[in-house]
């Protein structure tokens, strides 16, 4: 049986993750407090980002950049998307 985690994006319980998605606090946090869905989606948020707007992971200011983004993205704050992205239609 999966576990669950009461998902602070979607505020209701939902699927937890299989393990911490990164290394210290904030890894576990993420793993006790955000769902798989909602991870998986701000996965896919980050790489359109990363994409679009030419980031490099070497640099710091780019993690910061990222690590801020997905709080807001987790909080349901406004946050940045990339831009002229248009998804596929069904």
């Amino acid at each position: 049986m999966s576990r669950t985690v009461f998902c602070r994006k979607y505020q209701k319980e939902m699927e937890g993750l299989n393990f911490p998605p990164m290394p210290g606090a904030k890894g576990q946090e993420i793993y006790e407090n955000v769902s798989k869905q909602a991870w998986e989606e701000w996965q896919a948020q980050q790489t359109m980002l990363i994409n679009e707007k030419h980031l490099s992971l070497m640099d710091p200011n780019t993690r910061k950049y990222l690590q801020a983004q997905m709080e807001r993205f987790f909080n349901n704050e406004p946050f940045d998307k990339a831009e002229g992205y248009v998804p596929p239609e069904q």
